[in-house]
């Protein structure tokens, strides 16, 4: 029954139709896309696969992975440290504003039937803006102490992110919504080797610069048209 329980947990948390309002969030592929950068199938699994490799697994994927950590040792210092850090990683302000209404999102989702001392904790330092509520750190939290294992949690956090990329995808390029599964059959293993490299990252790689993605975040705030929030 432990094993179901930690399953159905890592089902509900790491699904992509969770309304936390992910949908309205491209992350910046709509600038790539009006940029022609991504503009077929192709381009869409390169651009996903390199937001896997190159930031997510030394940025949020990170951090999933330390508050996971942190939340192991009831460390609320080193949570708050980590989400002070994460926070100021954040350069493009739509994505800083993202990450905090969908962790605040979350925990409103779970709180209601998960009571946890060290997330409540962490909710009353977001009320005194002592924390942002960023939602690697969330995501990472509600991991541990829902007993979900590391490996399992990451996989879920790079899951649920692939498939939101590529949902956004599917709409914007436009794609088929068979080239998108195609494409999410294609990145299993990068999604899995991703999680595990996050693993066993060393600490001074986190928060790497992802200099290209942080510029077309910075540049959708200014896009003549656009359907996403960021």
């Amino acid at each position: 029954m432990n094993n179901i329980k930690f399953l159905a947990s890592l089902l509900h948390i790491s699904d992509p139709t969770l309304p936390i309002g992910g949908y309205s969030h491209s992350n910046g592929l709509e600038t790539f896309i009006q940029n022609k950068i991504v503009h077929n199938a192709a381009t869409a699994q390169e651009f996903v696969e390199n937001m896997l490799k190159y930031n997510l697994k030394y940025n949020d994927g990170a951090f999933v992975k330390l508050a996971y950590e942190a939340a192991a040792s009831n460390d609320l210092k080193a949570i708050l440290d980590l989400d002070q850090e994460c926070n100021a990683l954040k350069c493009p302000r739509e994505i800083r504003q993202a990450s905090q209404k969908l962790g605040l999102r979350l925990i409103k989702i779970f709180k209601r039937h998960e009571n946890f001392q060290l997330m409540e904790a962490y909710e009353e330092a977001v009320r005194n803006g002592d924390a942002n509520s960023h939602y690697s750190i969330v995501f990472g939290m509600y991991c541990c102490l829902l007993k979900i294992p590391l490996q399992e949690a990451l996989f879920g956090f790079y899951y649920t992110s692939t498939a939101g990329m590529i949902t956004n995808a599917v709409k914007l390029v436009p794609l088929g919504q068979l080239d998108g599964q195609d494409i999410l059959f294609r990145l299993y293993p990068t999604m899995e080797k991703t999680a595990q490299e996050t693993i066993t990252l060393e600490r001074e790689y986190v928060g790497l610069c992802n200099t290209s993605f942080d510029i077309r975040c910075m540049q959708h705030e200014r896009l003549y048209s656009r359907l996403y929030m960021s």
